[in-house]
């Protein structure tokens, strides 16, 4: 990296745009009912995506996805859901997923997308701050039970009658609708599965039936009013506070990503897409490069629930996959299945040369992904990035040119003032897919002077405009590809029986990026185990954000600066020595 002198007049301000955005080749529709609408018109009659149950395998064609994304419409229309309503969809990744968040936006409503890895006390909050006002969820996701975990935080739940409920903890909450259950042998949710419905909670075929008799001309109507630049989606990413932040999306930035990702992953229709996603589309990331790569392309996602790495192979194998995603440690956890050298994988197309599927003994492919990126979910993915298969001496190992509409700057961290090229600060960007805010905090607090939105990240632009990523300037971890917010694990330790002090730190892990890692200690006397602790935290916190390890250190340890603050680098060593002298790292 060069360091330019600022005091010299010839000197390149760190500030570079992309192409206009009205020069991107491969922009359809920039609202999601009409890019749903695009794609269905282009490939009607193709398979759009596949779900295998143990009844058996469902597949809809796009022409299907279309009138089951309307049938979700219809029936929010019918219960009084209209512009800007909050629906939550709490959902794994299963076909009424999809037709649920697109049908959400078919009736001009605000698709809240909630994680299915969600606590009792996460969910309450995310519901709470949302303004979620119809909810549909699947009952049961791997061994929780989401009818019984909203019915605990609100008892009324179990008692009102669909559409009546009146809740002074969820005052906007009236509609509940379920899909799935104990009985329901994963629950389809066609038109005469039950499941676990109760109280104010429906059944999916009940709450559907709702709009059958609504006029589908006015679902089409109502779909086509919709405007680029309206409230689309509510995604949450934690953020440097304790409590997820809410971001909002507009209709334009997220099908910009849609569409845009056909060309970064040069993807065409002849190559017959078959897309595995091995984590929930309720991330940012996965919603744009796996549906918005697939359904651009007309290709096919093949739908697994939660990834159980013997039966992703399985799967696979099974539906001929060629273009898998994954975070590295899955790609690890794949390639540790007890089924690894059983299955086969030669269909296989696009699966990058760098990770451990490409590695598969029928496996063959040389492709090489638009890993060359940067992004953040407040601008829905990427803002800058080459595509894919560009060569080493292009790309020299930078996160690639801004993007048509974007502009990149770097700025002094402290000042905000423009550094030279070359020189490292604080990346800030703004374009046209660049969040309309975060939920409940004025946008004047969220962005600068000049409308650019200050990642938290350091990188700095080379005399070409390319920029380079040099990791988080904050205290944000990073891990399997999903961000935790150490103050909110440090605010669950606080409560644990035993913890005096209990700090959080990510520590770097080969395929993880970071390993959320807790730095205890304990009070005098007490005996508290790491499993104890951890198990805890199970019951807090979303899975992801649980620590891996827990280290026990004195009092004496911990060293603090001058205003009683940890040293987080500091103690982010004292971690990783600590790891790597007992061979974890």
């Amino acid at each position: 990296m060069t360091t330019v002198n600022a005091n010299d007049s010839t000197w390149l301000p760190s500030v570079v745009s992309g192409p206009p955005l009205a020069e991107e080749p491969g922009l359809g529709s920039l609202t999601l009912p009409g890019f749903l609408r695009e794609v269905t018109a282009t490939y009607g009659d193709r398979e759009a995506l596949v779900w295998r149950t143990a009844d058996g395998v469902e597949r809809w064609t796009y022409t299907q996805l279309w009138d089951r994304a309307v049938e979700v419409a219809s029936a929010l229309r019918a219960v009084g859901a209209g512009k800007d309503s909050r629906v939550g969809v709490l959902m794994t990744n299963r076909p009424e997923w999809i037709s649920a968040v697109f049908g959400v936006t078919l009736a001009g409503g605000v698709a809240v997308v909630l994680s299915t890895f969600s606590t009792a006390a996460e969910l309450e909050h995310l519901l709470q701050v949302s303004g979620t006002s119809v909810l549909l969820f699947e009952q049961m996701v791997v061994k929780k039970d989401f009818a019984a975990v909203l019915t605990e935080l609100e008892p009324e739940i179990g008692k009102a009658r669909p559409g009546e409920l009146q809740s002074a903890r969820f005052p906007f909450l009236r509609r509940l609708a379920v899909i799935g259950g104990p009985g329901a042998a994963g629950g389809t949710g066609a038109p005469g599965a039950a499941g676990g419905a109760g109280g104010a909670i429906e059944s999916w075929a009940d709450f559907l039936a709702h709009g059958r008799d609504e006029p589908r001309e006015l679902v089409e109507a109502t779909a086509a009013s919709v405007a680029p630049s309206d409230l689309a989606a509510l995604f949450f990413s934690s953020g440097t506070t304790s409590k997820p932040k809410g971001i909002l999306n507009s209709h334009r930035g997220i099908a910009i990503q849609l569409w845009r990702f056909r060309r970064m992953y040069r993807f065409e229709p002849s190559d017959d897409l078959r897309s595995w996603a091995a984590n929930g589309f309720f991330w940012s990331g996965n919603f744009g490069m796996v549906l918005g790569s697939t359904f651009s392309t007309g290709g096919s996602v093949v739908l697994q629930a939660t990834m159980v790495p013997e039966e992703s192979l399985e799967l696979m194998q099974a539906e001929r996959v060629n273009f898998p995603f994954a975070w590295p440690h899955q790609w690890a956890q794949l390639e540790s299945a007890p089924n690894w050298k059983d299955v086969d994988l030669s269909a296989m197309r696009f699966v990058d040369t760098a990770t451990a599927l490409a590695r598969h003994p029928t496996v063959s492919a040389n492709w090489h992904e638009p890993g060359h990126a940067y992004g953040n979910t407040e601008t829905f993915t990427l803002t800058t990035c080459f595509p894919a298969n560009t060569p080493p001496e292009t790309h020299r190992g930078s996160s690639g040119p801004a993007l048509p509409g974007v502009t990149v700057k770097i700025v002094d961290p402290l000042t905000g003032q423009v550094l030279p090229r070359g020189e490292q600060g604080e990346i800030c960007v703004k374009g046209p897919t660049l969040m309309l805010g975060y939920l409940g905090i004025p946008l004047d607090e969220t962005l600068d002077a000049e409308g650019y939105f200050r990642t938290g990240d350091g990188g700095y632009l080379d005399d070409d405009g390319l920029l380079f990523w040099k990791g988080r300037l904050n205290d944000i971890i990073k891990t399997g590809g999903a961000n935790v917010s150490p103050r909110e694990v440090d605010e669950a330790l606080k409560s644990c029986p035993g913890v005096k002090v209990g700090l959080t730190v990510g520590v770097p892990h080969e395929t993880l990026g970071e390993m959320v890692v807790a730095c205890v200690v304990l009070h005098d006397g007490t005996d508290v185990g790491a499993e104890e602790i951890r198990g805890f935290l199970r019951e807090r916190l979303a899975s992801y954000k649980v620590p891996r390890q827990v280290l026990f250190f004195d009092e004496a340890d911990i060293t603090l600066t001058g205003t009683a603050k940890v040293k987080t680098a500091d103690l982010r060593k004292l971690a990783a020595d600590r790891l790597e002298s007992v061979g974890v790292l």
